[in-house]
């Protein structure tokens, strides 16, 4: 008998009796788990045990836990190797971000980061790609101005620090707000860079952004 690879991801899933979909999320995890690339999946009838549905607010099933991803609603088998094969990886955490803001779960992602923000870097990538669409760019707004411990995006600062170089205007600027956000004196000297863009739009944002910071340390 052989261990399981401790980057294999455990699943987690609520069914419900009758369920059809359920039944296709349920034979697409456990063939994971006979493969090897789920280490464990837990499953709970809803229908006979409610109280995990109360504790984890589920209203409809199949739900299902994929390592740090949570899946709404059926899901192909392939989807769902998808999704364990990235498990582990800032890169599947970009997609799964990007996936869900596009289908307007911003709520569930802002629940999502302040419970795990180990999870924000992952928000990186798609800052820094200009290719990243408008409504993913608003919904990482909205996450980044709801992270409640302020010390969670100082730890940021290294990775937005070279997009504050960025060619393209629009992710200098945006790097210049989330710098101000973290509320850090570690963000000055990047801010003070952007005092210098080419744009006055980022100088002005920058600015803002040293007097919002010298507001907290006073």
């Amino acid at each position: 008998m052989t261990n399981t690879p401790p980057h294999n991801p455990d699943a987690e899933l609520l069914l419900a009796t009758g369920c059809a979909h359920c039944a296709i999320v349920l034979e697409g995890l456990s063939q994971l788990v006979k493969e090897g690339l789920v280490g464990h999946l837990e499953i709970t009838n809803i229908a006979v045990q409610a109280q995990r549905a109360q504790e984890l607010n589920v209203r409809s099933v199949p739900w299902t836990r994929l390592g740090p991803f949570i899946l709404e609603g059926q899901h192909s088998p392939g989807e769902l190797r998808k999704w364990a094969q990235r498990a582990n990886s800032i890169e599947g955490m970009s997609e799964y971000i990007a996936t869900e803001l596009k289908q307007g779960k911003l709520d569930k992602l802002i629940k999502m980061m302040n419970n795990a923000p180990q999870q924000l870097r992952a928000l990186i990538p798609l800052l820094g790609d200009e290719d990243t669409e408008m409504q993913v760019r608003i919904g990482i707004d909205a996450i980044l101005e709801s992270i409640e411990d302020k010390s969670h995006l100082a730890l940021l600062i290294p990775e937005f620090s070279p997009l504050a170089s960025h060619k393209s205007p629009r992710i200098r600027a945006d790097i210049g707000y989330y710098l101000a956000l973290t509320e850090s004196p570690e963000a000055i000297p990047v801010l003070e860079k952007l005092l210098k863009d080419e744009s006055k739009e980022i100088q002005e944002i920058a600015r803002e952004g040293l007097e919002r910071l010298n507001e907290v340390k006073s």
